[in-house]
Order: C-alpha cells, then structure tokens, then sequence
C-alpha cells in the first residue's frame, strides 16, 4: 500500500500566515501538521508516500527532503492549480500505479492514526473498492455527509446538504483500490470546478461497487481555521511528558508537563503546562499559561501569553496578555514606551484583530 499525502491549496482561511508560508507546514506543539501526517502514515508500515503539492513545492521538499528522518520515501506530486481532491488522485496515476492507497489531507490531525484503517483495508472482501472515514459532527450542514445502509455501507454521499441524511461527515482520510482511477476519470467538474472526490466515490457506488465506512474513534480536527489550529494545539499538548533540557533559573517556576528544550532560557518567569519552549527562546519576566507552544528563536519578555500559538523568530515585550492567539514568524509585538494610548498597526492582508 502507498499514502498520498495532499500539501497543496492555499491555506486562504489561514492568511496571513499562509502568505508566506504553506498551511500545512505551520506547528502544532511546535511541530509542522505535515509531519503528523507523514509520522502517522510511516506509522502504518507504508514506506512509499507521495506529496501532492503547489505553489508552496519548495517550502514543502525542504521541510520533508526525500522522506528518510521518517523511514520513508517521497515523491513529489505538481498540482498546478487546487482542482480537487480527486484532481490530486488523477494527476498522481503514475505515482500510484495499481497499488492500494491511503489519502490523507495534510492539514488534518488525527488522535489514533490511521494503522487499524490501513490493516482493516488490506483485508477486506474483494468486492470492496474503497473505504471512507466518518466522524459524528454536530452541524453536518458543514460536510460532506454519507448516508449508510443497515450494514455500514455507503449508499450517498451529499456534499454540505441543507437537510443532511446523518450527522457523519467526512474525514480527510479514505482508502481507494485501483478502481478509484476510473472513477476520476469519469467525473467531470463541480459547480465549484473542481473534481470533487465524493463525486468519484459516489460513481463507484453507483456502478455497482462496494464501499465501506468506519466511524472515528477519537479526535479529528480539520487545522484550517484559527480556532481548531488552536485546538489541536491544545489537544496535542495534553500528550507531552516533561523534559527540560533548556536553562531555568533560580527565579524561575516552571508546573506541569513543560517541554523546554535545548538552549532555551526560562528567567525570572512562570511556565505553566502542558507547554513548549523551543530552541534558542528566551522568556524574561513573564507568564507563559497552558496550550501553548512557542517556537525556536523567540523572545517573550515582560508579558503573559496562554493558549496561543508562536512561530520562529518572533519578539513579545511589554504586553499584559495575550490568548487564543496566533503569531506568525518573525512578528513583533510590543507596548509603546510613549505616546498617547492608542493602537498603532501594522496588518497585511486578511489580518484579524480582536480587541476588548
């Protein structure tokens, strides 16, 4: 069996931060989304994996390489335009061949992986062409939504309906027999463009072949929104065991299952997990709260910071508190030393700022 692994779009529910960089490659406990995916796939015993990737190619091959830090081999896939996810099936035939396969949405997290659906599917009766993934959601409006017969099989798949047949929605995780080729050949666009994947598994069932389901057991978070990002932050965080291998000094208290790493400094602070403190940042004078991870190379003095998420490079000084935030690389966040008392911005494109 091979993965293919979907690394492109364009992350627009995740600007400004995906202006300049890939969504799937920003960290969740300061680990990029993509490497859950490829962990949880080599993870399974699948050794040849390919990356369907975008405009964000050279960002992605220089996150991943060839796949070997994680006991796999990669190709790269070029999707010239997101036109769906059974366009990414088309434009991978070669990669694929014959062989059976898992797709998995790169910007989704999963708690339990995906080793059971892969065993589960290489031993399946022969009449069974693929396999769908589905999670009890309370707004199926939301989805793709299936409808089942007694026996678990798929029998409709509906893409966002006004009156859904069930509350399972579709999760970024299916497994498709050689079949599936024939059926994305078959599509055509949706309304929207796109070759739509439910399209093509809705076309295996009505031409005769089997496909089954599976109910998710335990979490499934879609990162694209800044709200789940922050909950698979959270969700994540709750797995970390203490380690500090950075520098705390004597003023310095640090509770709970806290990862401080190598060459990080907490001073005169309070770090409360589950957290992670990355390589080379300093905290001064401050209050780190739970569900948070700080990336390498930052600076966070002065200041309170909880449930939030901060990537490389960036700087915090002078501010009362910040929550249920996101801090792109290389940001800077500070008070003004003078001056009167009023906002001074500067935001990009499709910049969000809550204020109280």
């Amino acid at each position: 069996m091979k993965a293919l692994i979907l690394a492109g779009g364009e992350g627009t529910r995740l600007r400004p931060i995906t202006h300049t960089s890939a969504k799937q490659l920003v960290p969740v406990a300061n680990k990029p989304i993509l490497y859950y995916a490829i962990e949880s796939v080599a993870a399974a015993g699948i050794a040849e994996v390919g990356i369907v990737v975008g405009d964000t190619a050279p960002e992605i091959e220089a996150a991943v390489g060839d796949g070997s830090a994680f006991g796999v081999s990669v190709t790269y896939v070029r999707q010239e335009a997101p036109l769906g996810l059974a366009h990414a099936v088309l434009v991978a035939r070669d990669f694929l061949g014959d062989d059976d396969f898992v797709m998995y949405l790169g910007d989704n997290l999963l708690q339990r992986g995906v080793d059971a659906l892969v065993k589960d599917f290489a031993s399946r009766p022969a009449d069974v062409v693929a396999s769908i993934l589905l999670a009890k959601v309370p707004d199926p409006t939301r989805f793709g939504v299936a409808e089942l017969d007694d026996g678990g099989q798929v029998v409709r798949l509906v893409e966002k309906p006004a009156t859904p047949p069930s509350d399972l929605a579709l999760v970024g995780v299916y497994l498709f027999g050689p079949r599936v080729h024939d059926a994305v050949a078959a599509i055509t666009p949706s309304a929207r463009g796109e070759l739509e994947i439910t399209d093509a598994i809705q076309w295996l069932i009505d031409n005769g072949h089997t496909v089954q389901s599976q109910v998710l057991d335990g979490w499934w978070i879609d990162t694209g929104k800044l709200t789940p990002l922050l909950e698979a932050n959270r969700l994540v965080l709750e797995t970390v065991e203490r380690r500090i291998d950075g520098f705390v000094d004597d003023a310095a208290t640090v509770e709970g299952r806290v990862v401080i790493e190598a060459g990080a400094e907490v001073r005169a602070s309070l770090v409360r997990g589950p957290a992670v403190i990355g390589a080379g940042t300093r905290i001064v004078g401050s209050y780190v709260g739970p569900f948070t991870s700080i990336a390498p190379g930052c600076e966070i003095a002065d200041s309170e910071i909880e449930h939030s998420v901060v990537l490389e490079g960036s700087r915090i000084a002078g501010v009362a508190r910040i929550a249920d935030s996101l801090i792109g690389r290389e940001a800077e966040v500070v008070r003004a030393e003078q001056g009167p008392k009023a906002l001074r911005l500067m935001l990009g494109d499709h910049s969000r700022v809550d204020l109280p």
